[in-house]
């Protein structure tokens, strides 16, 4: 018997399909840079999951903080993939893509971020 859905947030499901492609671009790195780089890259994308996770179920004042975090270390994370392609541990094609997805990702925490911001009173 398959475990209970849990109904996630859109941009949580988003970010969980990312990490999934990226997970298929790790196994694909030299192994110099898988056991550096690329856990650096998947320890980000845990990061990033547990903070969009966690907002999802905190309470309005205290998802700010967490959603600041995310937009952060979403940051941090198109570093890495720039880095990794530089390094040619990513190739071209699959630099675009993740890229892609990533930016939306960033788009959409941005736009819970702003939505945040337009309900926190200013302290």
């Amino acid at each position: 018997m398959p475990p209970p859905a849990i109904r996630l947030l859109p941009v949580v499901e988003h970010t969980v399909a990312v990490y999934k492609l990226w997970q298929g671009y790790r196994n694909d790195f030299p192994k110099g840079s898988r056991y550096t780089l690329g856990d650096k890259i998947d320890a980000t994308f845990i990061q990033i999951l547990e903070c969009l996770f966690v907002a999802s179920y905190q309470s309005k004042q205290d998802k700010l903080p967490t959603i600041l975090i995310a937009v952060r270390k979403t940051d941090l994370l198109k570093f890495f993939l720039r880095i990794a392609w530089e390094l040619h541990a990513l190739d071209n094609k699959k630099y675009v893509l993740i890229s892609e997805k990533t930016d939306e990702l960033g788009r959409m925490i941005g736009g819970w971020k702003k939505g945040l911001e337009a309900k926190t009173p200013a302290r």
